[in-house]
C-alpha cells in the first residue's frame, strides 16, 4: 500500500462532505480543479472561472449554521454555475434546485441585465442517493415542447443531477474526465482513483491538495460538526416520522379499521401494531 492510499484509508473526510467540497473547490488557487471538473461535465472549453466568493472559515461557519452549503461561480462566457453536494435524500432536491435557480435568475435581472443579456444558469446537484429510475448517473434537463421533444424552448436554466450510487455500480470510463473526477468525489474505489490520477495530472495535483485540506484542524472540525448536525437532524426527522405513523395507527385503530389495512397503510409490522394497540387499551 502506497503512502497516498494509506492516508486515504485513514481519512474519514472526503469531497462528499459539503464543507470539504466547498472549502476545496472554493479556495483561491484551486480554480483549475473546478475548471477541469466542469469541462468534463459540460463538455465545453473553459479558460477562466470566477468563484463568487472566496471561501474563508468565518463564512463557511456561517453557511454551515444556515444549513445550505453550495458553491457558485461565473464562467468566462458569463454563465453562472451553482453546485450543491447532497448526502441524504430529503425528498425535495428537485423543488429546492428549481426555487434556488429562480432566485439566481432574479438576482441577475436585478443587477441590470435585460432579458436578451441574461446569462445561463446551470444548477449542478451531486447526490449520494438516486432520484431517477433510469440507469444513467448523469442527467441533464431540457425544456421542450410536448409534441416536439426535439425543440428546446429555452436553455436559460439547466439542471444536472449526478447520482453517485449509480456511478459506483457502473463501468466507469477512466479516460473520461468527468468519470475521473467522480471517482475522486465518490472516494469509494481506490483503483478508480489511481487510474484517474495516472490519466489526469490535475487529479494528481488535487489529491495532494486534498491531503493538505483534510489535515487542516479547523476545516476538519467544521466538517465533523457538519456531519454531526446532519446525523442529529436525520434522527430527529426519523423520530418525527415514526411518531406520525404511530399516531396515524392509533386513529385507525379507534376507527376499527382492519389490522391488515393499517399494516399496509403505515408500513408497521403486526408486532408493532399489536404493541400500539396494547398501549392504548
Amino acid at each position: 500500500m502506497n503512502n497516498k492510499q494509506e492516508n486515504k484509508e485513514n481519512r474519514k473526510l472526503n469531497l462528499k462532505n459539503d464543507v470539504i467540497f466547498k472549502a476545496f473547490f472554493g479556495k483561491k488557487g484551486n480554480e483549475k480543479y473546478l475548471i477541469d471538473f466542469l469541462t468534463g461535465l459540460l463538455k465545453i472549453n473553459i479558460k477562466e472561472i470566477e468563484i463568487k466568493e472566496e471561501v474563508n472559515l468565518l463564512k463557511l461557519t456561517n453557511d454551515e449554521k444556515g444549513g445550505r452549503l453550495d458553491l457558485q461561480a461565473r464562467l468566462d462566457n458569463g454563465n453562472i454555475i451553482n453546485i450543491e453536494m447532497q448526502m441524504r435524500d430529503e425528498h425535495n432536491i428537485i423543488e429546492r434546485s428549481t426555487v434556488y435557480a429562480s432566485k439566481v435568475v432574479s438576482q441577475e435581472l436585478n443587477v441590470g441585465n435585460d432579458y436578451a443579456e441574461m446569462p445561463k444558469v446551470i444548477m449542478v446537484n451531486i447526490l449520494n442517493f438516486n432520484i431517477f429510475e433510469y440507469k444513467e448517473y448523469v442527467s441533464e434537463s431540457m425544456l421542450v415542447l410536448k409534441e416536439h421533444r426535439e425543440h428546446e424552448i429555452s436553455d436559460i436554466v439547466k439542471y444536472y443531477y449526478i447520482e453517485l450510487p449509480k456511478y459506483r455500480k457502473a463501468k466507469a470510463d477512466m479516460n473520461n474526465k468527468l468519470d475521473q473526477w467522480l471517482a475522486l468525489i465518490d472516494d469509494t474505489d481506490w483503483g478508480k482513483i489511481e487510474m484517474a490520477e495516472e490519466k489526469n495530472k490535475t487529479i494528481k495535483s488535487a489529491l495532494d491538495d486534498m491531503e493538505y485540506l483534510t489535515g487542516d484542524a479547523e476545516i476538519k472540525r467544521l466538517a465533523e460538526l457538519r456531519e454531526s448536525s446532519r446525523i442529529d437532524k436525520w434522527f430527529a426527522m426519523s423520530y418525527g416520522r415514526k411518531q406520525g405513523i404511530k399516531e396515524t395507527a392509533k386513529r385507525m385503530l379507534k376507527m376499527n379499521v382492519a389490522m391488515d389495512i393499517i399494516i399496509k397503510a403505515t408500513g408497521l409490522t403486526k408486532e408493532e401494531l399489536e404493541k400500539i394497540k396494547k398501549e392504548n387499551t
